[in-house]
């Protein structure tokens, strides 16, 4: 059986090569192949010698590694989103600026895209990138709308011989779709916090128990989830977020996505 391959954007600029050599490592971990692409009206130069330049730099860092490249077809942020799904991608790895086309808004507007509508789990690779913590973060909001989120969560860790902390931060009223239910009234903010910690370990003990050999840690934080987890990513390998299309859920995806100081994963709900 085909491995699936990990898919990286590039178009030849400083910060699409840093996604490069992180979708390198990642295959290193995950043993699949690495394909390289880009749209050719992202690349402002010469389109092939910018995959070249990538594919080498890759083949230093995974020597081992099946690597190929390709030019896409289309509008710069469809096509590369597009990539990951039409080719089966297990993942799908973009920089946050990058040249010509790719370059668009503080994230850009490619990335953004790219995060919020391809099919596979996809990785934002930010500038400050490449110091190990041997931790992953990842964000839950939701306990029964969480599922593919931690389950990349877990791998992730797992691969890299990382501690997960999963974080809650919520705000009144409390996230937890679960919490209140049964009450008439919204709990106080001291005895949504218990109940939310409570509720965050009984799921997390549950996940422990399909990866025994990860260290699983929580926090359960009052204030904006999108700062927090912003600043929770300082101090991480990877943030992991679901990804949803409800307002709130985009709002505070497009906050990390925008403030993180490291790589976050996005991944579609199953």
């Amino acid at each position: 059986m085909t491995t699936m391959p990990v898919i990286v954007g590039t178009d030849g600029s400083a910060g699409s090569m840093r996604a490069v050599e992180w979708a390198a490592k990642e295959v290193r971990l995950r043993g699949a192949p690495l394909r390289i692409v880009s749209a050719a009206e992202a690349v402002t130069r010469d389109a092939q010698g910018s995959l070249e330049a990538a594919a080498r730099r890759a083949a230093e860092i995974a020597p081992d590694m099946a690597i190929d490249t390709g030019l896409l077809a289309g509008p710069t942020a469809v096509a590369v989103a597009v990539a990951g799904c039409g080719a089966g991608a297990q993942l799908l790895v973009v920089g946050t600026r990058g040249g010509g086309a790719f370059t668009a808004m503080v994230l850009g507007s490619v990335s953004r895209y790219a995060a919020m509508h391809a099919e596979c789990p996809v990785v934002v690779v930010r500038e400050e990138t490449m110091a190990a913590h041997r931790q992953v973060v990842v964000g839950i909001r939701d306990a029964g709308d969480c599922d593919a989120a931690l389950t990349f969560a877990f791998e992730e860790a797992g691969m890299r011989k990382a501690s997960l902390l999963a974080v809650h931060a919520w705000q009144s009223p409390v996230s937890f779709s679960d919490l209140a239910a049964d009450e008439a009234a919204v709990p106080s903010p001291h005895a949504a916090e218990v109940k939310a910690t409570m509720a965050l370990a009984t799921l997390l003990a549950a996940w422990q128990a399909k990866y025994p050999d990860v260290i699983v840690d929580q926090d359960v934080v009052q204030g904006h989830p999108g700062r927090v987890l912003a600043g929770y990513s300082a101090r991480a390998d990877l943030v992991v977020l679901g990804r949803r299309g409800e307002h709130g859920v985009r709002k505070v995806t497009h906050a990390v996505l925008s403030h993180a100081h490291g790589p976050v994963a996005t991944v579609p709900s199953a």
